[in-house]
């Protein structure tokens, strides 16, 4: 055993004290159980979704029919929207009813910004911030009382409006990056924290008064026995006037408030959040609370984009029509169709069930990134198929263009909380197999304990373990079958092995990024599927959707498979050859096509379920929904007329300058 305890130990892969951090925050939920190749059907039917309606119908409403068309931030503050946002406290929802916030589930929370971003992707980024990673959430977790009673419920009233700053020139959504430093010095018998803030891309910052911000921390003169590391500060802006939130930059044109925050203050311990104790602790604090963003915010936002264009474009393509053929009925239109419907479903679905993962008290940081990342780059696969659909009209400028602004948005939720690239090749599966696996884990605790005895007890826990997952894999990957949910659970349990022999490449798989993205593509198709079996279990829409669903998911994890198979060192593909049977190929037939592509408007249940999710009125997508209600054939040829003109402007005028007459 002391020879297997050495080989592994060369073979474990360097581990940073951020990297161990991060393995030990969060929790741990299907993630675990797809990872020991199971499919938890029992955990579907214990989780549910909570949701307070008569806030969206209410609420929500209110500020999608008043804010729909309204810029946020253009350089100056929009106050129109900041008082009607205050007038509905979209600032608390996960703030306590004790300290006047609303406290949403999660559920609403989520629903909440589907239904914004549908309308103006930029007032949903500007409900989201407050909402997820940043003071309010902090304070909350770590706050000290104090803290918690002075600004939480100033935050509920909007009074404070606050932004978080981590990201700099030298450093992105992470902790090894050169995030700004502060030392600690002491002046007249009082200890604080000297610092140069340098920020960028800090979302609310041009508009905020209060600074959520990360700094790393060092002590040159032991004046707090040495103590270090990143730790996460509060600042108020009429109390820290040296801080500066004076530039702003433009994503995309989406119209959300974006910038910078600079200066050099000194920061008294009290406003470390939860005081001088906390001082160093800053990075487990973000890892814990980053699956708000990753795992709520972002799936929501995109999902609110996805909703609205597959709803939109699926209505415009049976009212338009080429070669005298409405679109919806032509193969290369529903193939187009296919895939939005397609996504739009898989992102809906996945969000229903880590909503409910969440609202069940887990923090599951792995499904957090696998939402994160699955969500924004299928929404993207999303909008560019509406775009290409909506052709002519999706290229120009108007009050009819309802896809443009989210195609306007889409690299915006790609790219920050980690950019998809580093999320898919880093965090995904290498995160995922040592902090979901059952032992790994504790083998590479013990083995940087140098506890041999620990690592015994757990290699033979492990070697048992893998034996059975080999077996298994081996034999039932025999058995062919067309049911998509039996082809799902024989993929899980394959991934189940896969991962077992993946590990043995030890620290070469830090390295190997290919192999570790296919992984996670693998990783998150399975998971995708578990979020479709949720939903069919508790919303029941057409089961003939549900079903095609797997079986495009069980292609896409067949081509994953064997993608990455080729990039495996010779023994341990021979390995992967023996015991991973390759998963089954489905046929979706172009009857499968075009009934998916259809699904929306031709079934009741499931068009009424879209319509809930998004605001439909007086809007583009009220009058695609009145037009294809519309049984009057002259009212209908001039309601579709209205829906297929371009917005058109006077030659010698700006768009720019027409827009803001229109406002």
């Amino acid at each position: 055993m002391k020879r297997i305890f050495n080989l592994a130990k060369n073979l474990l892969p360097k581990i940073s004290e951020t990297e161990s951090i991060a393995l030990r925050s969060g929790t741990t939920s299907l993630d675990r159980d797809i990872i020991s190749g199971v499919v938890n059907t029992k955990l579907f039917k214990r989780l549910k979704n909570v949701t307070d309606n008569n806030y969206l119908d209410i609420n929500v409403n209110d500020i999608c029919k008043t804010l729909q068309n309204e810029v946020v931030y253009d350089g100056t503050l929009n106050k129109k929207i900041i008082d009607k946002l205050n007038q509905h406290k979209a600032f608390s929802y996960i703030i306590p009813k004790e300290y006047e916030g609303l406290n949403l589930s999660v559920e609403t929370q989520s629903r909440v910004l589907v239904k914004l971003a549908s309308v103006n992707p930029g007032l949903a980024v500007t409900v989201m911030v407050p909402n997820s990673l940043g003071p309010g959430e902090l304070l909350q977790h770590y706050g000290t009382q104090e803290q918690k009673n002075k600004y939480l419920p100033g935050l509920s009233r909007g009074e404070y409006i606050p932004c978080f700053g981590l990201t700099g020139p030298n450093n992105g959504s992470d902790a090894v990056g050169q995030i700004d430093k502060g030392y600690l010095v002491e002046e007249n018998g009082k200890i604080f924290i000297r610092t140069t803030l340098n920020k960028r891309y800090i979302t609310l910052a041009p508009i905020s008064n209060l600074f959520g911000a990360a700094i790393t921390v060092e002590d040159p003169d032991n004046l707090l026995n040495g103590k270090s590391g990143v730790t996460v500060v509060l600042l108020n802006k009429s109390k820290y006037t040296g801080v500066k939130n004076a530039t702003y930059h433009n994503p995309m044109n989406v119209g959300f408030p974006n910038g910078t925050l600079k200066g050099t203050v000194d920061i008294e311990l009290e406003d470390i959040i939860g005081g001088e104790q906390n001082l160093g602790e800053g990075w487990k604090m973000l890892m814990e609370c980053l699956a708000a963003g990753r795992g709520v915010s972002l799936p929501a936002s995109s999902l609110g984009g996805c909703m609205a264009s597959a709803y939109g474009i699926t209505g415009y393509s049976r009212l338009r029509k080429q070669f005298n053929i409405p679109l919806h009925k032509m193969m290369g239109i529903q193939e187009r169709l296919f895939e939005v419907v397609y996504n739009t479903m898989l992102i809906d679905h996945s969000i229903r069930l880590t909503n409910a993962i969440l609202d069940s008290g887990e923090k599951p940081s792995v499904l957090s990134a696998i939402m994160k990342q699955q969500t924004t780059e299928r929404g993207k696969s999303v909008i560019i198929n509406s775009m290409d659909i909506h052709a002519g009209s999706g290229i120009c400028k108007g009050p009819n263009n309802f896809v443009s602004k989210f195609y306007e948005a889409g690299p915006v939720g790609i790219t920050v909380e980690g950019a998809n690239i580093l999320t898919r090749s880093l965090i995904i599966f290498g995160q995922g197999l040592n902090k979901s696996h059952p032992y790994i884990a504790n083998l590479v605790m013990a083995l940087q304990n140098d506890d041999q005895k620990e690592f015994s007890k757990n290699f033979s826990q492990m070697l048992k373990y893998t034996m059975n997952r080999m077996f298994r894999s081996t034999f039932t990957g025999i058995m062919k079958t067309n049911n998509p949910k039996i082809q799902l659970e024989q993929n899980t349990l394959l991934f189940s092995n896969l991962c077992n022999i993946i590990s043995l490449m030890g620290g070469k798989l830090k390295r190997d990024q290919k192999t570790s993205g296919h992984m996670a593509d693998m990783f998150s198709q399975l998971y995708m599927g578990m979020g479709v079996l949720y939903h069919k279990e508790h919303y029941e829409l057409d089961n003939r959707m549900y079903n095609i669903c797997l079986a495009e998911l069980n292609n896409e994890f067949y081509r994953s498979f064997t993608a990455m198979k080729p990039h495996i060192d010779g023994g341990l593909r021979s390995l992967i050859h023996i015991t991973c049977r390759t998963p089954n190929q489905n046929v979706i037939s172009q009857d499968d096509i075009a009934y998916m592509s259809n699904v929306v408007w031709e079934n009741d249940k499931v068009n009424l379920y879209m319509k809930s999710q998004i605001y439909i009125d007086d809007n583009i997508l009220g009058k695609i929904t009145r037009a294809n209600n519309e049984r009057n054939i002259e009212k209908k040829e001039k309601l579709v007329d209205d829906i297929v003109s371009v917005g058109e402007y006077s030659v010698g005028r700006s768009y720019w300058e027409v827009k803001n007459e229109l406002k």
